[in-house]
């Protein structure tokens, strides 16, 4: 067969065949680049599993790049344009928004569970433009909206196939164009699921419902969903349909960071070995350092890893303490993880204008300042197409030893956020950082806790997803002490960069 112009190892190979056999039997032979009827009855759950570095990523490009060559259409879950008779389908997903935008990061266009389960229902006049950004329709004239704010659509859509950023960016609020969200009811044809290890019983029942093909990606080294009891859904698929990636692809194979998490699989490895052996790695490549406190620094864009939810609050509150925070407000460049939003049923659109501009649960995000109105804070939205949000806020700061959170300042209703300095390992699950910094003495209370989950010592699937979440540097902090901080919080490197001015010919 023809592999796609990213060369393929072996297990890649081997996992791509199986792939593409199960693809033809529903009438998609991305060998040939065709596609015929689903002629199929019943539905098919692949797993392709490996450890981090395994080169599940890139066989799941290969296989999307494929499928689009193959003519089969990428539902997004922004928009779907009119539906064809002939159309086939694919939805590449994630389980949690982080999960999904690491993906978009590399270039795959992955979406959220979410978003595919319950899809937008746009207002008529706004879904003639997202026609004509997907190439369905003229470009239309809509009241209200200059042929300049169309071509920054065009623009914006043209560099991110997303609709709601291309709205955006045209001066619309996402309660400007969609009206509320639906229950997906027709089906698609295939999903590829990305860190399916975090993937509930519930979940994997819903998407069989739409997919009558699902490909798992997944990680069998990671933690399970807390009410999973330690198992993961791809553990229920019989055996055949199972496909084991083992080689190591990611960055150099000679990966520090990579080495010491493959090293967690020793069943004899303890926590004290473990830790010499993060030593022995510091001395020899600098993407490993031994710390000896926390880098507050660095807490500002990038959160400690935790076990315990008693550490993440006392560090958060060293934290502040450090950068001099006042209790009763917040400093901007403070970091925030959106709680959810709390709005009732009939703020539905408010709810809505949020939720399209990435406040959802999970979202990180920098606190820019107080907004125009009392309650409302400016918000820098990670990884978001538009980040720059104004919204309400209720900020919850915990305590140590305190049942009730501190509120510095709240609304009445809007975005609910808690400090994101530090975050548990568990809610990091998904997620990477350029740099990150790991709470050594909470893994060694793990240890000492003998807990047992799946058959693997806790501390070792919490090591092991805490290591795997650093793109570039680990930071294995030792002790509990905080470094002071080098210099202030800022918001300098959230500011737009100012556009150049051109003259142009009269």
């Amino acid at each position: 067969m023809t592999l796609p112009a990213l060369t393929l190892s072996e297990d890649q190979a081997e996992a791509f065949d199986r792939v593409a056999e199960t693809l033809r039997g529903v009438g998609i032979d991305i060998e040939d680049a065709s596609l015929h009827p689903n002629m199929a009855e019943g539905a098919t759950a692949l797993a392709v599993l490996g450890k981090a570095g395994s080169g599940k990523t890139i066989l799941l490009a290969a296989l999307a790049e494929a499928l689009a060559k193959a003519g089969v259409d990428t539902v997004s879950g922004d928009y779907e344009g009119k539906r064809r008779k002939d159309r086939r389908t694919l939805a590449i997903l994630a389980p949690t928004n982080k999960a999904a935008s690491v993906l978009r990061n590399r270039g795959v266009p992955a979406t959220t569970i979410h978003r595919i389960l319950y899809t937008p229902v746009y207002d008529p006049q706004y879904e003639l433009i997202a026609e004509w950004l997907a190439g369905n329709g003229t470009r239309p004239e809509v009241e209200g909206l200059s042929d300049r704010a169309l071509d920054r659509a065009r623009d914006f859509y043209e560099a991110v196939k997303s609709v709601p950023g291309a709205l955006a960016s045209a001066g619309l609020r996402g309660s400007d164009f969609i009206l509320g969200w639906k229950r997906r009811e027709e089906p698609l044809d295939v999903g590829f699921v990305d860190e399916a290890s975090m993937l509930d019983a519930r979940q994997f029942e819903d998407l069989r419902e739409i997919f009558p093909t699902l490909v798992l990606f997944g990680d069998p080294a990671q933690l399970a969903p807390v009410n999973q009891s330690g198992a993961m859904v791809f553990e229920s698929l019989p055996a055949p349909s199972i496909l084991q990636l083992s080689r190591i692809h990611r960055q150099a194979q000679d990966n520090p960071i990579l080495d010491l998490a493959h090293a967690l699989a020793d069943p004899q490895l303890g926590f004290g070995d473990f830790e010499r052996m993060v030593e022995l790695a510091a001395q020899k490549d600098a993407r490993v350092v031994m710390g000896q406190r926390v880098e507050s620094d660095l807490m500002a864009r990038s959160p400690v890893l935790v076990w315990r939810n008693a550490t993440r609050i006392r560090l958060i509150t060293a934290f502040r303490a450090a950068f001099g925070a006042p209790e009763d407000e917040l400093l901007p460049g403070e970091p925030l993880i959106c709680d959810g939003i709390e709005l009732p049923l009939k703020h539905r659109k408010k709810r809505i204008d949020l939720e399209a501009r990435g406040l959802i649960k999970g979202a990180q995000v920098i606190y820019m300042g107080p907004g125009r109105k009392p309650g409302f804070s400016r918000l820098h939205v990670m990884g978001a197409e538009d980040p720059q949000v104004s919204a309400a806020s209720i900020v919850k700061i915990e305590k140590p030893d305190e049942a009730e959170p501190f509120i510095p300042f709240a609304a009445r209703m809007g975005a609910a956020f808690l400090h994101g300095a530090a975050v548990t390992i568990h809610k990091a699950q998904g997620s990477q950082w350029p740099d990150v910094q790991v709470f050594a003495p909470d893994l060694y209370a793990a240890a000492q806790a003998g807990r047992v989950e799946a058959g693997v010592a806790l501390w070792k699937r919490l090591a092991y997803v805490a290591i795997t979440r650093a793109e570039n540097r680990l930071i294995w902090v030792v002790r509990n002490r905080l470094a002071r901080p080098t210099q202030p919080l800022s918001i300098d490197d959230l500011r737009p960069a100012a556009v150049p001015l051109s003259l142009a010919p009269e």
